[in-house]
């Protein structure tokens, strides 16, 4: 980090916080003229783009994760605690790959993942949309599949 007083390349942390925003806030001092100056440290997560089924990309979105966990998990026990917890908890493992582009299926098979541990019933709800059932028997077929697990 350069002095902005004399564009010393010599400066030291002398204090670091974070703030309320998830912003860390550095107080610098520079080696050279003495001067004190502060910084601000922002996260920047790398653009990730979804592929879609119909191979079309647009950017991740958090929320619209949190939004299919939320409409699988209506007017079933699960609190806003686990909703969130079960979207970070996805989030985490898509960023984790560390990819630059994912595919819709594999975000799908992660939210399931983490309905099966919480909600039998929005596991299914979601399943039902995610793969698109057709009729009841693949209803019944996913229900076999998840009991026999």
């Amino acid at each position: 980090m350069n002095c902005p007083f004399c564009s010393n390349e010599n400066t030291k942390v002398i204090d670091s916080r974070p703030t309320e925003a998830g912003v860390i806030r550095r107080r610098r001092m520079c080696e050279k003229c003495g001067e004190r100056f502060t910084t601000y440290e922002r996260f920047e997560p790398i653009p990730l783009m979804v592929i879609k089924k119909d191979e079309t990309r647009e950017s991740y979105d958090r929320e619209k994760i949190k939004s299919g966990i939320k409409r699988s998990c209506h007017k079933r026990p699960v609190s806003a605690s686990q909703i969130d917890a079960m979207t970070d908890a996805v989030e985490s493992a898509v960023f984790a790959m560390d990819k630059k582009e994912i595919r819709t299926n594999d975000i799908g098979e992660l939210v399931m993942e983490q309905l099966k541990d919480v909600d039998e019933v929005a596991y299914v709800r979601f399943a039902s949309v995610y793969r698109e059932f057709k009729d009841v028997n693949t209803y019944i077929e996913e229900i076999q599949k998840f009991l026999n697990k």
